[in-house]
């Protein structure tokens, strides 16, 4: 089926249909009335809209045959991410977007995928994670850029010693499955990825042969961490899309996000900060996704694993200088520690190890990110300070959905729509 306009003469655009190497079945009108002169025959039905057209004439493609001023860069995205969304790929003159393939599974899942890197998907798995394993099995399986070659299943709850022990042996210590393993104590298996299209396919991974190990396991749910912008290659029964309130607002809202969208059956905005225009990416996400879909606005405050209170704190994280006092109040009014320094620059090893020198602390409170554990947790373990980990939790803003209430909701949707497949 193609996308045509009214910019276009019709008879170049009945000829078109003809001449193009495609058996077109049908074509929605997305707007232009310069050369419509009204009753125009394009040789094929007209139809209203993307999603009518794929419902009533199943196409393999869809083709774009319109152009500025109608179809701009944004809505030509837009367009695709309908069709990604419908599971059609989406071709122009000079460009092609097919939607990712989605393994299925046999177990129950909900996969949480992201508009990007460091936008807190990590800590929301983490909280969902925890929060289903009150009730449920859950096992976790997570893909990251430093994963291991062969799927790895973490069953006891890594302490900083175990994971010094991994960094030592040439392997990456702060990847997403031994943070959430060391965080939650949930059965966690760590898998890797390389490559992700703008759609969130990835180039390769092993995630398929971790769900395989985790379907093994005979867990009631599993739950998928994505990495950065790049989908669980697994058709999950729910998704949950995280979108950092810090992005561009042109980025979270634009190019092939909105499949992201799409694909969500809940929507959480984390960074949702004063000063920040988080109400106004909420408005948005809502708009880009599906009729229904919550949007829960949230903020992440870290948590130490252990007691700091009474203790002069030095806290290494990944959040932006802007957030610094923020961190440091909420650890002293919290935890009771007194916070001497805060550090954002876990993935800068050159100004972490400048950070490093001479710090004068009692302990170290780190997440586990980039270089925790090589870097800093090396260094603390040089100068005899001890390190606690830090989890981030998620907090919702006053007034917003019932995060708690929606996950369960997911969760019972998720197993009700994995028995129905079975």
């Amino acid at each position: 089926m193609a996308m045509i306009d009214g910019e276009h003469y019709a008879p170049v655009v009945r000829d078109a249909l003809v001449e193009l190497p495609y058996d077109i079945v049908g074509c929605v009108l997305v707007g232009g009335t310069e050369k419509l002169r009204g009753g125009e025959d394009y040789g094929v039905p007209l139809l209203a809209s993307l999603e009518e057209a794929v419902a009533e004439l199943s196409p393999d493609v869809v083709l774009d045959l319109s152009d500025e001023p109608v179809l701009g860069p944004p809505a030509r995205f837009r367009l695709a991410a309908r069709a990604l969304a419908l599971g059609i790929p989406y071709e122009g003159a000079d460009f092609r977007f097919d939607p990712p393939r989605f393994e299925a599974i046999a177990r129950p899942s909900i996969a949480i995928i992201g508009t990007g890197k460091r936008v807190g998907k990590t800590a929301v798995t983490g909280h969902v994670a925890g929060e289903l394993a009150r009730e449920r099995n859950v096992v976790v399986v997570a893909m990251g850029r430093g994963g291991p070659p062969e799927p790895e299943l973490v069953e006891v709850r890594p302490t900083v010693a175990d994971l010094l022990r991994i960094s030592r042996s040439g392997m990456h210590a702060a990847s997403d499955h031994l943070e959430t393993a060391a965080l939650t104590g949930v059965l966690t298996i760590g898998c890797r990825r390389c490559g992700g299209g703008l759609a969130g396919a990835v180039g390769t991974s092993n995630v398929l042969a971790g769900v395989r190990l985790a379907e093994e396991l005979d867990p009631d749910l599993i739950v998928l961490d994505g990495s950065g912008a790049a989908l669980p290659p697994i058709a999950a029964d729910r998704r949950i899309l995280v979108v950092g309130a810090h992005q561009d607002l042109a980025v979270t809202t634009g190019y092939l996000n909105p499949y992201r969208a799409l694909l969500a059956d809940l929507i959480i905005v984390t960074m949702a900060e004063s000063g920040v225009a988080h109400r106004e990416l909420a408005t948005a996400m809502t708009a880009l996704a599906r009729p229904g879909v919550p949007v829960v606005r949230v903020v992440l405050r870290p948590r130490p694993l252990e007691d700091v209170r009474g203790r002069r704190v030095a806290y290494f994280g990944t959040a932006p200088g802007t957030q610094h006092a923020r961190i440091a109040e909420h650890l002293e009014r919290t935890y009771g520690g007194e916070v001497v320094h805060v550090s954002g620059s876990l993935s800068d090893r050159a100004a972490l190890r400048s950070e490093l020198v001479g710090l004068d602390c009692d302990v170290i409170v780190v997440e586990i990110k980039a270089a925790a554990i090589d870097v800093v947790a090396e260094e603390a373990a040089r100068m005899d300070v001890p390190v606690v980990l830090a989890a981030n939790d998620v907090l919702p803003l006053a007034g917003e959905p019932e995060l708690d209430a929606e996950l369960g909701r997911l969760a019972n949707e998720a197993t009700a729509s994995a028995t129905v497949g079975v």
